[in-house]
């Protein structure tokens, strides 16, 4: 898994490292020239023009055009405060301006027509922390960053503005981080095998959801458990003559009200995961309360992602899973702090539960304040009934004995992965039935 580590966090290694500042800027220009000429395919004739600003950032660009006129590229450093509107002529520019500490907004000059753009350590212009627009940024074909990731490169807009991402080593000491992103490799580690003696009842789960109108969530998030490898999914749904659902689920109908004794208050003992809350709709406190009450690992999603909720958890001692997207996240906590992933794992902390904060960046924070940073996803799944499809995911998981952080990384994940190669179009339940085959191709890579 890769670190993120915040701005400030990095100025503090980089203070800390204060005697090796020469031979550090060195690393980081001479990998800068490396990255450039791979661009440039080569050396012979092309022309780079670096936008060196004041900083060490500047340091760094200025370093790399050394390193390119030694091999024989044409270089011209241009002072980012000094700038023309649109820069010289050029195969590639170096956008070394300005770095993670930007905190004032830059306009950058336009890039010279059919030049490729190589960002040092992040798009001058991009928030280091949040990832948002300072001023107008120049997108970036790749960036180069140093020792870690920064939040600003995973979280949207700033993740499509910096473009591939290279993360380089030039030896600077990290120390403990506990916000990482995953790759394929990561989850690939992760994913079980199901043992040649398996059967059904070893990963059973009760998905409580529906209602009259939404019986569409609950049904996608039944297809999605049993794609992820639920050996059996019984469908709750309040109101449901139990005709509602896929052929292979098996119905457990629940009166249109009062359905919360009889699918919270005798849970056969094989099913060893639930999920509650997709398209459950009007969900009463007490609803809620015998839904946490039950003692099996559990996925809270949708409707019963609810204020009440935050004053029911400190009842539950059992791995709870909360999938929360914006609007949801909105309902359950008053925060409206600049930095996202800090929220979530505080959250996550604070109430002892596994957090998913859904959106174009995915954050999964553990109650002991481990995160793990999802960018498997595209927009193409920006699509009703995709967030019925994760929790679904979840919960099978959940019930196949992976843990919940574990349970949910996997799930985001592969998920995501799912979406993208879909690609824009797609339908929720093409999501779900796409989840084994990126799963098949994750286990391939072991």
């Amino acid at each position: 898994m890769i670190p993120i580590v915040t701005p400030a966090r990095m100025a503090e290694i980089d203070a800390a490292a204060v005697g090796e500042l020469e031979q550090l800027i060195d690393r980081a220009g001479r990998a800068v020239a490396r990255v450039a000429v791979e661009m440039l395919g080569g050396t012979y004739g092309r022309r780079v023009v670096v936008l060196a600003g004041p900083g060490n950032n500047g340091a760094d660009g200025r370093v790399a055009a050394r390193h390119l006129e030694r091999r024989g590229v044409r270089v011209v450093v241009v002072d980012a405060r000094e700038a023309p509107p649109t820069l010289p002529p050029a195969d590639l520019v170096i956008d070394a301006a300005f770095g993670n500490g930007l905190t004032r907004p830059f306009v950058a000059p336009a890039s010279p027509l059919g030049a490729a753009v190589l960002a040092v350590d992040i798009p001058s212009g991009v928030d280091g922390l949040r990832g948002e627009r300072l001023g107008e940024p120049l997108a970036a074909d790749c960036t180069v960053t140093f020792q870690a990731l920064k939040p600003g490169l995973v979280l949207e807009p700033g993740r499509s503005l910096a473009g591939d991402v290279r993360v380089v080593d030039i030896g600077l000491a990290l120390g403990d981080v506990p916000v990482r992103a995953v790759v394929d490799d990561d989850v690939a580690s992760l994913l079980r095998s199901r043992p040649a003696d398996d059967h059904k009842w070893r990963s059973g789960v009760r998905i409580v959801g529906g209602s009259r109108g939404m019986t569409g969530a609950a049904s996608l998030a039944a297809r999605a458990a049993q794609r992820m490898g639920a050996g059996i999914v019984q469908l709750a749904m309040p109101g449901s003559d139990g005709t509602e659902g896929p052929i292979e689920a098996v119905s457990l109908p629940l009166p249109a009200e009062g359905w919360a004794d009889a699918a919270f208050g005798a849970v056969d003992d094989r099913l060893r995961a639930l999920l509650v809350g997709p398209g459950l709709g009007r969900v009463d406190d007490d609803d809620l309360a015998a839904a946490v009450s039950v003692e099996r690992p559990m996925v809270i999603d949708g409707d019963a992602l609810r204020p009440v909720l935050t004053a029911l958890l400190p009842g539950r001692n059992e791995p709870t899973v909360l999938t929360p997207h914006d609007g949801e996240w909105a309902r359950l906590t008053d925060d409206a702090g600049a930095d996202r992933i800090a929220a979530t794992r505080s959250f996550a902390e604070t109430h002892g539960v596994t957090v998913v904060r859904k959106g174009p960046t995915t954050i999964v924070a553990a109650p002991d304040g481990e995160t793990r940073v999802v960018t498997s996803g595209t927009a193409a799944l920006a699509s009703a009934g995709t967030g019925d499809v994760l929790a679904g995911a979840i919960v099978a998981l959940l019930a196949r004995g992976h843990d919940e952080l574990d349970a949910a990384t996997i799930a985001a994940h592969v998920h995501g992965a799912a979406g993208a190669r879909l690609g824009p179009g797609l339908v929720a339940s093409e999501v779900a039935d796409s989840l084994p085959v990126v799963v098949a191709d994750l286990l391939d890579r072991r």
